[in-house]
């Protein structure tokens, strides 16, 4: 599919390693022009390496005035803001009735606040573009998943609600916005990865009980999605939450 993108311009925060250097590439397939965001400077340089001309901004968004300036460096370099791709997040906490207040804020911070800030900081170059937002979330806030962190699954229900409720606001001004809930997503380094070093019989059986097509997904799949719902292919959907998971859900 011709997913007219040749030429927008892209931040993908989050963009080093994982679900978010795929995207980064995948968008960078498509023509774009792309913007790599990191809070480590070691993993934003190599990932560099596999885009040709992308440009690098380190900062860690989870903090609002480091994600202003994020986004302000990234405009510079492009010339603007078509595409965001808010992709910094982690399922990494607490177990469920361990929280404490300084882990759900910093867990909030991570899958919450790194997507508002940066939304922030980027809407008058979204509102100038009639851009288009990308949230990467998890299944974790749509339905209980067994041993999930609390934190985590609150903070991704909250960006949901988020997406559901900014989207008219922002459709006023040309701005659409939608949310990708992947499920079990396998990389290097993914904690999916290290199950399975761990205990492969037990990740085999949980796919067999709980995932309808019974396999992993891949970052791969979760970039393709992205790419649609950021291209004037799907140009009528905005406030939605799309699943990716297999078949695992069902609320």
């Amino acid at each position: 599919m011709q997913l007219e993108l040749v030429g927008k311009r892209v931040l993908v925060t989050g963009s080093s390693r994982g679900i978010g250097k795929v995207i980064a590439e995948i968008l960078h397939d498509e023509g774009c022009i792309v913007t790599l965001n990191s809070r480590n400077v070691t993993d934003l340089s190599a990932a560099a390496k596999s885009l040709n001309q992308a440009f690098l901004v380190l900062g860690d968004v989870t903090q609002p005035e480091e994600a202003q300036r994020v986004v302000n460096e990234a405009v510079t370099a492009m010339g603007g803001l078509d595409i965001l791709v808010c992709n910094v997040g982690s399922g990494s906490s607490v177990q469920p009735g361990d929280e404490t207040f300084e882990e759900w804020q910093r867990v909030f911070g991570l899958n919450l606040w790194s997507a508002t800030n940066t939304i922030e900081a980027a809407r008058k170059s979204l509102i100038d573009s009639k851009g288009t937002i990308v949230c990467i979330s998890s299944i974790c806030g749509i339905e209980v998943i067994p041993d999930a962190p609390v934190t985590y699954s609150a903070a991704k229900a909250a960006l949901h609600a988020y997406v559901r409720g900014i989207a008219r606001p922002f459709g006023k001004f040309g701005i659409r916005i939608n949310a990708v809930a992947p499920g079990n997503i396998l990389f290097d380094g993914s904690v999916w990865s290290r199950k399975l070093q761990e205990d492969v019989s037990s990740v085999a059986n949980m796919l067999r009980r709980d995932v309808s097509l019974g396999r992993l997904g891949t970052p791969k799949e979760v970039a393709e999605l992205v790419a649609y719902l950021a291209s004037p292919r799907s140009g009528f959907t905005s406030g939605s939450v799309w699943t990716l998971d297999g078949g695992q859900v069902h609320s």
